[in-house]
């Protein structure tokens, strides 16, 4: 593939992982949207279309600090990136990105079971006790998944629309330009 086209794909991919990690700052404005957001869509987005899989893991994860930065400003007039909960909802966000470059295949199922895993695993590592300085038991953790469940339904509705957007949009804008379509394609 020539190195224009690979810019080409790899800006495509850029941008459409900006305007997604976007509407993060839109749902901080609409407290019904609390947790719709696009983080575990733009990771598996950025997972199944970054053929160079450090962009798949370093571009979401930037744009995602990025917006950070820019959430905590609106609601403390502070920029600040790093919070108690941090590293592991980093990590989570790596996982998803991971889940994502397991998709061979795009199609809504394929989409779909990573969706659901990706909030599986965001719902699972978020709520352990010890993310809030809690002590580890069965108890308090199980009341931490129960109280959590409209949080990750929000999250899998919002998967499942940005991802429609995301993958769908991509998908489309593949079968139209041959320029997005990666090296493996190209050469058939």
């Amino acid at each position: 593939m020539s190195l224009q086209k690979t810019n080409v794909r790899n800006y495509v991919l850029v941008g459409a992982v900006i305007a997604a990690i976007a509407m993060r700052l839109v749902n901080t404005q609409v407290p019904a949207l609390s947790n719709f957001t696009p983080v575990g869509a733009v990771a598996l987005f950025g997972g199944a279309y970054f053929t160079d899989k450090w962009k798949a893991y370093l571009v979401p994860l930037i744009t995602l600090v990025i917006s950070d930065l820019l959430i905590n400003y609106i609601y403390t007039s502070t920029f600040f990136a790093f919070y108690a909960s941090s590293l592991w909802m980093y990590g989570c966000f790596m996982l998803m990105v991971y889940i994502g470059s397991l998709i061979r295949k795009v199609n809504i199922g394929s989409v779909a079971m990573a969706s659901l895993a990706a909030v599986l695993i965001h719902w699972l590592v978020m709520d352990l006790p010890v993310v809030y300085g809690i002590p580890f038991t069965w108890a308090g953790y199980g009341a931490l998944l129960v109280k959590a469940i409209p949080f990750e339904l929000n999250m899998l509705i919002a998967d499942a629309a940005y991802g429609a957007i995301l993958f769908g949009g991509f998908e489309l804008a593949k079968s139209k330009y041959t320029l997005l379509q990666p090296k493996k394609q190209l050469s058939l």
